[in-house]
């Protein structure tokens, strides 16, 4: 779930696909304007509602990793404290010779002394769970995503504090991928945030979010791009791409996903694609994460933002929502059908080279 934002002043010099800008702990990478192909495996679960008039980018949709996340993490710590403490303390007995009645008071007092540890640990971590979920499941009412107008070709975007929406044309609409790194006691951390943004009376109006890693970021980027361009027809292509969904399953993931997933994991080790070790570990996973539950709990959600309702629309962008007649269709400019040819044909000539530098070099030369 993400909000736009205005930073002052506007970053002042022009930029374009491919052009890398540097700074102390990393780089900002850009990926438009111009909106070029990047030949990435579109991939997007920020996308909250999708139709042949516009795409919403930034509402999203529960997830079930999220909930797996704050139910499972909790209880897995108080599982290895009360269980897995335990547990090694009996196996440490046992390596080191002592009886059977050794062991087992070693085990029983051990886990007499953790439990109300164990109990403490999975209340203040479900506590600090069930907050963050609580913030994000507000956002989903209060956000108004950043809307992708493809009849238009125009981006719509709502600040939180502004009562009328910006529009700004799609081909001039910067995107871009930060990398940054700071060295820690554990190592290099590395971080990514995907970005998009346009300058608006000297001020620069962006939406940014953390992702995994550039290629991620790059793979989210396609599925707006891959949309705007009448490339992608449906989101199952860009939001289920492990398939765990049926034709007529609902869009978003839930009770269905689980069997789905669990019924193709039975076919992989009866068709020997995967092990016995692979499949146990599948179900201990899901063990830990509580089952069905986040599953069942993703269902809710989507029921009850649907019941309460996202926020209301303003006027302008409701109106400009509306489906416009065919003739009426904006087209792709010049300039971006004959450079991404281009690209394409580099893609093809030079199928390892980054995209970055193959939007650096089909750029060059341009006029900003």
């Amino acid at each position: 779930m993400t909000q736009p934002d205005v930073v002052k002043p506007s970053p002042t010099p022009a930029k374009r696909a491919g052009d890398i800008e540097y700074f102390p702990a990393g780089q900002k990478t850009y990926l438009a304007p111009l909106p070029l192909p990047t030949g990435a495996q579109p991939y997007c679960p920020y996308i909250s509602d999708y139709n042949d008039i516009y795409l919403d980018f930034g509402g999203g949709m529960p997830n079930v990793f999220s909930y797996q996340a704050n139910l499972g993490i909790p209880f897995m710590c108080a599982c290895l404290i009360g269980v897995g403490a335990p547990l090694l303390l009996g196996l440490g007995f046992a390596l080191m010779g002592s009886g059977i009645e050794k062991i087992w008071e070693g085990m029983t007092g051990a886990f007499l002394a953790g439990r109300w540890i164990a109990f403490n640990t999975w209340l203040a971590g479900s506590t600090m769970c069930f907050a963050i979920w609580l913030y994000h499941h507000l956002l989903f009412i209060r956000v108004i995503p950043t809307r992708f107008n493809r009849q238009r070709r125009e981006v719509c975007f709502m600040l939180e504090e502004e009562a009328e929406p910006l529009f700004v044309p799609w081909e001039s609409l910067s995107a871009w991928v930060v990398q940054e790194q700071a060295a820690s006691q554990y190592g290099v951390v590395r971080e990514y945030e995907m970005g998009m943004g346009f300058e608006h009376e000297g001020e620069w109006v962006r939406l940014e979010f953390q992702c995994g890693g550039l290629q991620l970021a790059i793979a989210h980027w396609e599925a707006i791009r891959g949309y705007m361009e009448y490339e992608l027809d449906e989101l199952k292509a860009v939001q289920d791409p492990l398939e765990l969904s049926g034709p007529d399953d609902p869009p978003h993931e839930g009770l269905h996903t689980f069997r789905n997933a669990r019924a193709r994991l039975h076919q992989q080790i009866r068709d020997k694609e995967v092990g016995w070790v692979y499949g146990f570990f599948w179900y201990f996973y899901h063990v830990m994460t509580l089952w069905t539950l986040p599953n069942r709990l993703v269902e809710w959600e989507i029921k009850r933002i649907a019941k309460v309702g996202r926020r209301e629309l303003p006027d302008a962008m409701r109106e400009w929502s509306e489906p416009l007649p065919p003739e009426q269709w904006a087209t792709p400019g010049r300039d971006l059908v004959r450079l991404s040819a281009r690209v394409n044909a580099l893609s093809k000539r030079f199928p390892r080279k980054p995209i970055t530098e193959v939007f650096a070099e089909v750029c060059r030369g341009e006029p900003r």
